[in-house]
């Protein structure tokens, strides 16, 4: 399917959620867990600890949201929901500070899902890629050294002081890409995150990710009318884009 063909030719740049959408964020934090936990001696349900620690992150906006907390980076609540899960897990007291922000900057190491990177490549030759998330620059920026992201630029809502789903990480993101809104592709796995581009002017492609939440977890990969394009993966997604 060409991007004239359907609709899409004045599309100049796609912009990416990242966590579950291109890295593979719950294998990468278990991964770290089960390193310190080895080095600490440590017993830990790293699968549980890592679901409980993303189960923190959407509570942890809202808080912001609601003006609970004034404007907080991604990394600092990350780590106020870290700390609490230490010693809800009984292993606070085990951990030194330096742990403790090792393991918190766990979430800029994560790696990407194994099509990420080539499709990613395939699709820079012919729009603009960046990031649209919520992780704050300095861990956008470490995530892609890590992971050899091929971003033409790293764009987060620390930069609009505000998180998605909110209208002006959207609107930011356009604004620095000196693009119309229908000129910008939201690329995410998660519909809320493309409900709510789409309901800014962008337009929008949902990837499934199955395995996002583990491989027990039962995925919604219903799809919205509304989005422009439904891929598989990177591949697929750059298949739908790109000429033959």
């Amino acid at each position: 399917m060409s991007q004239t063909q359907d609709g899409l030719a004045e599309v100049r740049a796609l912009t990416f959620d990242v966590f579950g959408t291109v890295v593979d964020w719950r294998s990468s934090v278990i991964r770290e867990g089960e390193t310190l936990g080895q080095t600490r001696g440590l017993s830990v349900d790293w699968a549980a600890f890592a679901d409980a620690w993303r189960g923190g992150y959407a509570p942890a906006m809202n808080r912001v949201r609601r003006g609970e907390l004034p404007w907080t980076r991604l990394d600092d609540l990350h780590r106020i929901t870290l700390d609490r899960l230490l010693d809800e897990f009984g292993i606070g007291e085990a951990l030194s500070e330096e742990d403790r922000q090792h393991l918190n900057h766990a979430w800029h190491r994560l790696d990407p899902w194994p099509d990420s990177v080539p499709g990613l490549q395939r699709l820079k030759s012919h729009f603009i890629l960046a990031t649209l998330s919520n992780g704050n620059v300095s861990l956008l920026v470490n995530m892609a050294k890590h992971a050899l992201l091929p971003w033409d630029c790293v764009i987060s809502a620390e930069l609009a002081g505000h998180y998605k789903r909110d209208p002006e990480v959207y609107h930011k993101a356009c604004d620095l890409l000196d693009l119309a809104p229908h000129q910008v592709m939201m690329v995410a796995a998660h519909q809320d995150d493309l409900q709510a581009a789409h309901r800014e002017g962008l337009r929008t492609a949902f990837v499934k990710r199955p395995l996002e939440h583990g491989p027990d977890a039962i995925p919604d990969l219903t799809v919205d009318p509304v989005f422009d394009l439904v891929a598989d993966d990177f591949h697929d997604l750059a298949n739908q884009l790109l000429d033959p």
